[in-house]
């Protein structure tokens, strides 16, 4: 098992045990999963890169689907449907469980700073280059809305 690995291999152990105790939320959600980590490595291959997806792609792929879920919650909601309001989440509560832990705002603060102090930022202006950077140096840490809004605060 490499390390590159280790969410395919962790979702393929948890998806035995759904089977096993018959957690039909489980099964679903981690299929779901499953069928998108499939589907972004047919797509790599398509393009002529590596078969199997890093880490990084691997993060990108599950955050995709968290935010696909809040998102239909948030419809859902609006639409008055309960029914499958109850369903995603349920489905991003599973999710969840595979995220890597969040930085604290203390600890993003102090990357942040750091990253604006190595590109010498002083200003709003200079919003780009210190996104840039930060979204770098964080893929994966953080969310980038997260990241953004304490840019802001930090340069504004």
């Amino acid at each position: 098992m490499s390390d590159d690995n280790s969410l395919l291999d962790r979702l393929n152990e948890d998806l035995k045990a759904a089977m096993r105790n018959k957690d039909k939320v489980r099964l679903r959600t981690l299929r779901s999963l499953r069928a998108a980590l499939k589907n972004k490595e047919i797509d790599q291959r398509q393009d002529g890169a590596e078969t199997l997806l890093g880490e990084q792609d691997q993060l990108a792929v599950l955050r995709k689907q968290v935010n696909q879920r809040k998102d239909s919650i948030e419809q859902y909601e609006e639409a008055g449907r309960d029914d499958l309001v109850t369903k995603e989440q349920e489905e991003l509560a599973v999710l969840e469980e595979y995220m890597p832990d969040q930085l604290s705002d203390e600890a993003l603060e102090e990357k942040l700073q750091s990253i604006i102090d190595d590109v010498g930022a002083e200003s709003m202006a200079d919003m780009g280059a210190v996104m840039g950077r930060a979204m770098d140096a964080l893929r994966g840490k953080v969310d980038g809305g997260r990241v953004q809004r304490m840019v802001k605060q930090l340069l504004g």
